[in-house]
């Protein structure tokens, strides 16, 4: 015991010592050099765990040139989908030995240019960036030096790597269940006028494709335009609907935060759901599962994105010259109440 009754720190020598092996070859197990026998492996872990031996990842870190940390910049963390992504985002990488360093960009054009240059990438090894206000024109900004990954569908192809969700597919699907309980009004809030690229235009995109393949003609009056993704525009949009006199059996939110104002809205109107309206959304945030009634949605494959992001930036730090990669998360329907009949 030293000073105090405080217990050492294990160090490579006392795992070197009690594996029999060189303190080097435990460097080797430690940062999973391939070359190494599974018998001498094995051992060498084995005294790992008696020992309770802790690798000091500031040191590894700074022989290789690194910070072990990682940037994550995203648009809004009040909207609850990025704040649950942060979420898991941070869980994937902890697992992994890195910590985050979260910016919020509030998509805003130029502060999604800033993250971009900042000299908070001189203390990050990489960074995961999920634009909301650049575009396909802006793909030069994206030309950048260290190892990035992009999230989203703000800005597709280029030299970099790409995760996003599947939210054509996910969207029809959406529809598709309203279509197959019977409701043939449906209604979509929060689609954003002239866009061509991004979630609302695809997610749009998907809601017709469902209804053409259906043979159920396309009303733009049941398409209602809303900013920001947030409950009260949700809540917005079902007022216009209802006060129009628009004829709507369902509505499908662009975002649960926009289905759960359109929920409320419903609610303080004594408009049943499901019986006259159904809704669904888009995320499955965790507040879906606690509205009344429970809310009907699409599971992006949120955890799949973050560990996937993860993975992919870890190669590119290690300098993986693979080429770069898209990838399309899995989607599912979670039925609740807001639809079940």
């Amino acid at each position: 015991m030293a000073n105090g009754g405080t217990k050492a720190a294990v160090t490579m020598h006392d795992v070197a010592a009690a594996a029999g092996v060189s303190v080097k070859t435990v460097s080797n197990v430690v940062n999973d050099y391939p070359h190494i026998r599974p018998a001498t492996r094995e051992k060498v872990q084995r005294a790992i765990d008696e020992l309770g031996y802790k690798m000091n990842l500031s040191a590894r870190n700074l022989r290789q040139g690194r910070t072990g940390i990682i940037g994550l910049a995203l648009p809004e963390l009040s909207l609850p989908y990025f704040a649950e992504l942060a979420d898991s985002v941070i869980r994937a990488a902890e697992a992994r030995g890195l910590v985050v360093l979260i910016e919020q960009t509030g998509a805003d054009r130029q502060h999604e240019f800033d993250v971009l240059t900042s000299e908070r990438r001189q203390l990050t090894d990489g960074l995961i960036f999920s634009p909301l206000a650049l575009g396909p024109d802006d793909a030069a900004a994206l030309a950048v030096n260290y190892p990035l990954v992009v999230l989203g569908e703000r800005i597709f192809g280029g030299d970099w790597d790409h995760v996003t969700m599947n939210n054509v597919d996910g969207s029809r699907a959406a529809t598709q269940h309203l279509i197959d309980k019977g409701r043939r009004r449906i209604a979509v809030i929060g689609a954003h006028a002239g866009e061509t690229m991004g979630s609302a235009a695809l997610r749009v995109l998907g809601y017709q494709t469902a209804l053409a393949a259906n043979g159920i003609p396309f009303d733009p009056e049941l398409v209602v335009e809303g900013g920001l993704w947030h409950r009260a525009t949700g809540a917005e949009c079902v007022a216009h609907l209802l006060d129009s006199g628009i004829e709507v059996d369902a509505i499908f939110g662009l975002n649960d935060a926009l289905a759960l104002g359109a929920l409320h809205a419903l609610h303080a109107r004594r408009i049943d759901v499901p019986g006259q309206i159904a809704v669904v959304g888009f995320d499955d945030i965790e507040d879906a599962s606690y509205s009344a009634p429970t809310l009907t949605s699409i599971s992006p494959g949120r955890e799949q994105i973050a560990a996937t992001a993860i993975d992919v930036l870890i190669d590119r730090i290690a300098g993986n010259a693979e080429p770069y990669r898209r990838v399309i998360a899995d989607f599912t329907l979670v039925e609740r109440e807001s639809t079940r009949s």
